[in-house]
């Protein structure tokens, strides 16, 4: 039986358009709220990081720190993470020599001894810097698999641009990111450039995938009758490859969440980005790039 995805195109683009207008929605929210749309980690703000080392038989909650940090230097903590080493990774705002003293002697009286392992402070405009870096990463990332997609389908039927292939796979890979982000936004997580990183990987996961149906859609439509239509090769493509698409999202999912559920405090922010992104990868591999360039061939028949 072949499963007719293409016939229900509107109904996956109106899924995906709730999606990223929720994702929307929550940026404006946090603009509104917090200042900003997204919350930024000290990579792209600045500001400075410490990690504590206390000494055998202290263990303190976060929250005790916290609030012994925030004594000497009110609102200016934004995350506490224990490591699996039992120490603390404070990040904050810009902390001068004064401050960090004043930190550090009120963090002595009201837990006890410790040492401290590093202390690193990221000016502002060097965040600014790699927020710019970041943005133009993803943009040569994105031309370059135009490029590529385009260049590795120029021998398909000529009835087809190849150009088409690798914009339908960009607005596929738009998607991703757009609901990704939104996750972000709504749950109000942190983004640094660890999140860039997962990014990235998961626009290369995405586009693996993509590429995997639209060649199975060009050596289909070699085979083309007379009576099919670009829909109907699209939904045979898809039908051939829907189990090797789940089936390969699946096994890279499953070590991921027990990462995410048992792995170290601080990857676990990139590995939740790692699970949204391939998990809406996959959805938009099947649902979302074949139907847009489905629906973009027929609109040229039609005219």
């Amino acid at each position: 039986m072949t499963y007719k995805f293409i016939k229900y195109t509107k109904v996956w683009f109106a899924i995906s358009g709730l999606a990223i207008l929720i994702g929307i929605g929550a940026m404006i929210s946090n603009k509104l709220n917090i200042g900003s749309s997204l919350v930024y980690g000290i990579d792209f703000t600045g500001g400075s990081i410490m990690e504590f080392e206390f000494e055998k038989g202290l263990n303190p909650a976060t929250d005790e720190l916290f609030a012994a940090i925030d004594e000497a230097y009110p609102q200016s903590v934004s995350q506490i993470t224990m490591t699996d080493q039992n120490t603390y990774i404070v990040q904050s705002r810009d902390m001068s020599e004064e401050q960090l003293q004043a930190v550090r002697g009120s963090v002595t009286s009201a837990i006890g001894g410790y040492e401290l392992l590093r202390f690193n402070t990221i000016g502002p405009k060097i965040g600014d810097t790699l927020k710019r870096k970041a943005v133009i990463a993803l943009g040569i990332a994105t031309v370059a698999i135009v490029l590529y997609i385009a260049y590795a389908f120029r021998k398909v039927p000529k009835k087809v641009s190849p150009w088409r292939f690798g914009f339908a796979a960009i607005l596929a890979l738009i998607h991703d990111i757009l609901i990704t982000l939104g996750v972000f936004a709504l749950l109000r997580f942190e983004v640094n450039v660890f999140f860039i990183t997962a990014l990235l990987t998961v626009m290369g996961f995405s586009v693996h995938d993509t590429i995997v149906v639209f060649d199975r859609i060009r050596e289909n439509l070699k085979k083309q009758g007379r009576d099919d239509t670009f829909g109907d090769i699209a939904d045979i493509s898809l039908n051939q490859t829907m189990s090797r698409s789940i089936n390969t999202s699946l096994s890279t999912l499953f070590p991921l969440v027990a990462l995410f559920l048992w792995g170290a405090d601080a990857i676990r922010l990139f590995i939740f980005a790692l699970i949204v992104g391939i998990i809406v990868g996959t959805y938009s591999s099947i649902f979302i790039a074949s139907p847009i360039l489905a629906m973009w061939q027929e609109s040229k028949r039609l005219r």
